[in-house]
């Protein structure tokens, strides 16, 4: 996650969270060979995730374990998208049809809770803390 979120309804970042048979280490590779990224190490205690950089050095995604804090996220790319009120967008999320896959969890400088549309797919909303 960037330190400087972009303004309430922009995407602020994006994961590939890795679970099931694959790793975090097998999916970083292919997406270096496949797209030229390099990626610098995150330490999460017990593992590594990974911070996914372009050519010319700018941080595009991170690639992450379905472990710690993500150990209940499907494999997918999750989007974050930041918001003005992340309480305001579950009550929303969930009076409009949807629902929340992860309740609201602190992440360096903000808070993130990952909620699925009315069609099923996966997104996060992010708030950043002052």
């Amino acid at each position: 996650m960037t330190d400087q979120p972009n303004p309430p309804g922009n995407i602020s970042w994006v994961d590939l969270t890795v679970g099931g048979e694959s790793n975090a280490e097998e999916v970083r590779d292919f997406y270096q060979q496949v797209v030229g990224w390099t990626h610098e190490p995150v330490d999460m205690g017990d593992y590594q995730d990974f911070c996914m950089q372009s050519s010319d050095g700018q941080v595009v995604a991170g690639i992450c374990h379905a472990q710690g804090a993500n150990a209940d996220l499907p494999t997918t790319w999750l989007v974050y998208i930041t918001v003005a009120d992340i309480q305001a967008s579950i009550a929303k999320c969930q009076a409009s049809g949807g629902q929340v896959v992860k309740p609201i969890a602190k992440v360096g400088g903000g808070q993130f809770a990952v909620l699925k549309d009315p069609a099923g797919a996966v997104f996060a909303v992010y708030q950043a803390v002052s």
